[in-house]
């Protein structure tokens, strides 16, 4: 079911600082950066070579993501793995309880759909899957 690992992220309030670190200190190349699901986060993506960083930025007030900075400050979110079909993957998922009920695909940068997994079937770490 899983390819690769695709990306580890990082969410934080600020791209262009985050840029700074890992671009500039680190000289990770950035690939791009496209706002996504209706412009209410950015993801900019940087190479490491077999997998990407991704840096998470939520862009309105009322993002989800805006209680969890405040919560956790700047830092690792999640990592995301590879698949070759998101809706084959949710199923998949779901029949090993990996997935919550309710879980829904969502859109991601390059045209592809993602997929957040309950993250108590994990021990607390939060596991993403994309694919198409």
């Amino acid at each position: 079911m899983f390819q690769r690992l695709d990306h580890i992220a990082i969410v934080t309030d600020d791209t262009e600082a985050a840029l700074r670190v890992w671009r500039d200190r680190y000289g990770l190349p950035v690939l791009y950066s496209e706002d996504v699901n209706g412009g209410t986060v950015r993801l900019t993506h940087l190479d490491m070579g077999n997998a990407h960083l991704q840096i998470v930025q939520p862009l309105t007030d009322d993002h989800p993501l805006q209680c969890w900075l405040r919560e956790h400050g700047t830092g690792l979110h999640h990592f995301c793995l590879g698949v070759e079909d998101i809706g084959e993957a949710l199923e998949w998922t779901s029949e090993r309880a990996l997935a919550a009920p309710d879980a829904q695909p969502h859109q991601a940068p390059k045209d592809k759909r993602a997929l957040f997994l309950d993250k108590t079937a994990s021990q607390g770490v939060q596991v993403e899957l994309t694919g198409r």
